[in-house]
């Protein structure tokens, strides 16, 4: 894939050929995974022979029953937030629409193409609105929203929308990368002097692995300086990784994103990887059936960390959590509010993108 696009390309929109590929390819995906889903009931025998026979049809209905909940919460603008009052908007939105792709429902096309459609036109509207490319409050959402963006690209039915998110993704990713600290990570702000953690680091990498993949310029410097970040953050007694560099306290959280983030930047086959994964695998069922602080968070990116790591991985590790968070779900579609990132707004989205794991619909999350 070329990654390498100009900067005067950039500037102009000009899409480069790889990237008119992915385009079209992916229309192409919506109109054969749209009109397949015709044909296919949740849990049905033809539904399992998707190369994912993991995916039980509890776990299709719980997915099913999640995405409904999601849409009695959607505002009239399009939007989703986390407490019903504008909360962190941005964050939720792009959540949102990521979990409603993670089960083949697109902006514009099919079952829920009119209310999807509202949300990308809500992000696309908050996008035109901050010149500056900056996107939500803190980075945990401008890294988010990027990722939605990224994902988005290619997926709507009006090109002219199409084109308005290659402007803001574009836009988003410059805000990245120019806020990277020399250490190699991102804080709470993009401020190049702002300071680094291994949190916020994940969540803002994991949108621009994204973004390179759909072919935006990401130079291999910043790439560089993200593994120079890992190393200083990972723990050498435990493999876990740490929220702060430099002998910080090693968290769940940060070592299911840390191992995934350096399996996105090129250490797939490395002991860092390996050592995370130990650690991480060393603290289940219990992180799995238990909760703790950040349930939710740690999951979406372990579940990741464990594609990465292989099929007899994710084989050990994905029944596990779909049949807790199964478990987890409540009578109205939803998941409990659990502990820190926005409560109760990211637990639904975060946990339905889990469960569609399986599907692998979005780039990003196929090995």
């Amino acid at each position: 894939m070329d990654t390498n696009l100009s900067t005067a390309d950039r500037r102009t929109g000009k899409r480069s050929f790889s990237q008119l590929l992915r385009v079209e390819s992916r229309k192409l995906v919506i109109a054969l995974v749209v009109g397949c889903l015709t044909f296919l009931l949740p849990g049905s025998a033809s539904a399992q022979q998707d190369g994912a026979p993991e995916l039980s049809a509890e776990a299709s209905r719980a997915i099913d029953k999640g995405l409904a909940y999601l849409l009695t919460i959607q505002k009239e603008d399009g939007s989703w937030d986390s407490n019903g009052e504008g909360g962190h908007a941005v964050a939720m939105t792009s959540l949102s629409l990521m979990a409603f792709m993670s089960k083949a429902h697109f902006p514009g096309f099919g079952q829920y193409g009119e209310q999807l459609d509202r949300g990308m036109k809500w992000l696309l509207k908050e996008a035109k609105g901050r010149p500056d490319g900056y996107l939500g409050t803190v980075m945990y959402e401008h890294g988010l929203a990027t990722l939605a963006l990224s994902e988005l690209w290619g997926m709507a039915r009006d090109p002219e929308d199409d084109d308005a998110i290659q402007r803001a993704l574009e836009r988003a990713v410059d805000v990245i990368l120019r806020s990277q600290n020399p250490g190699g990570g991102w804080r709470y702000q993009p401020q190049a002097d702002g300071g680094e953690d291994t949190s916020c680091t994940q969540t803002v990498f994991h949108a621009l692995a994204s973004a390179r993949q759909a072919g935006i310029y990401v130079p291999n410097e910043t790439i560089a300086k993200v593994v120079k970040y890992l190393e200083s953050a990972q723990d050498p007694q435990t493999g876990g990784f740490s929220y702060t560099p430099r002998g910080g306290k090693v968290t769940l959280a940060c070592t299911a994103g840390g191992t995934y983030t350096a399996q996105l930047a090129g250490l797939r086959d490395t002991e860092m990887t390996s050592s995370a994964l130990r650690h991480l695998k060393s603290q289940a069922p219990g992180i799995i059936t238990g909760g703790g602080s950040y349930y939710y968070y740690t999951h979406y990116y372990a579940i990741q960390a464990m594609v990465q790591a292989g099929d007899d991985e994710y084989a050990k590790w994905y029944p596990q959590i779909r049949d807790a968070l199964i478990t987890r779900q409540n009578e109205k579609g939803a998941w409990d509010k659990g502990r820190g990132h926005g409560g109760g707004g990211y637990s639904t989205p975060m946990a339905i993108i889990i469960l569609a794991t399986p599907h692998r619909y979005i780039p990003i999350y196929q090995r």
